[in-house]
């Protein structure tokens, strides 16, 4: 998934309903079809996103999570996509039913991207959490159908110079965590590693270190969240963001750490 860019003065003058049309989202803000046959009883397969994490360290923040995907018992998909950039100094992490949790993440990088675009400036930190909150919040209709979407948001905040972390729950509430934070199936399970691990002076390859111990011992516990994957080479994803913006680390990178943390010798 990548940021939206618009390149003609006709979208940034345009309402954010017609920016909608234009970049093929409005659907996202319209589920009557699928509410209608939730109501009805009729039983529908939906995936599941599992688990995510994010971690502060000394020069930012890192978000982490398992690749894999579930339709109740069912390995759904091996490689799903959990973190996403939402500008370039934020992220965010999905939890939840998968369809709605990545048309929200498109979504609300539409809308900070519109944002920006049309004010000549960023919306603050603080201000993308709560809009994020607001997306949640008026999920909730669908999550009281069972289609659940919990995010952890994240990003290195200009004005103070740090990284900071939002987790949510299913009404929109909006809590910022002081360390750490984690959701999904096996977030209880990677928040016992991440707590046992923690140390305000870890550096970034620490922090990357903490994440995967704890992705991995949460898919150890946790049939829903997937593990290191040596035969298709699939392994977590990992991001960072600091003061230069978010990136994210290569499959080479993170393969690498796995090693260092003797992750393929168990």
């Amino acid at each position: 998934m990548t940021l939206s860019f618009y390149l003609n003065n006709e979208n940034l003058n345009s309402d954010f309903v017609s920016l909608l049309k234009s970049a093929d989202l409005e659907s996202s803000v319209s589920k009557g079809s699928l509410l209608s046959e939730l109501r009805t009883g009729k039983e529908i397969d939906i995936r599941h996103a599992t688990t995510v994490l994010a971690i502060r360290f000394k020069d930012g923040v890192l978000m982490a999570g398992d690749r894999r995907a579930t339709e109740g018992n069912r390995i759904a998909h091996r490689s799903m996509e959990k973190v996403f950039p939402a500008d370039s100094h934020s992220s965010v992490a999905i939890a939840g039913a998968a369809g709605p949790a990545m048309e929200m993440v498109r979504l609300f990088q539409t809308q900070l991207d519109h944002f920006e675009k049309v004010e000549g400036v960023a919306l603050s930190l603080e201000g993308k959490a709560n809009q994020l909150s607001q997306m949640v919040s008026g999920h909730l209709p669908m999550a009281l159908q069972g289609l659940a979407v919990v995010p952890i948001f994240a990003g290195f905040d200009l004005m103070r110079n740090v990284g900071r972390i939002y987790s949510y729950d299913v009404t929109g509430g909006k809590y910022e965590e002081a360390d750490f934070a984690t959701m999904g199936s096996g977030g209880r399970d990677a928040r016992s590693v991440i707590k046992l691990g923690f140390s305000g002076n870890l550096n970034a390859k620490g922090t990357i270190h903490l994440a995967l111990k704890a992705l991995i011992e949460a898919s150890d516990e946790d049939s829903a969240t997937g593990g290191i994957d040596i035969v298709r080479k699939i392994y977590p994803i990992v991001a960072t963001i600091t003061k230069d913006g978010f990136e994210r680390l290569s499959d080479g990178d993170v393969e690498e750490s796995l090693r260092e943390i003797g992750a393929f010798e168990q």
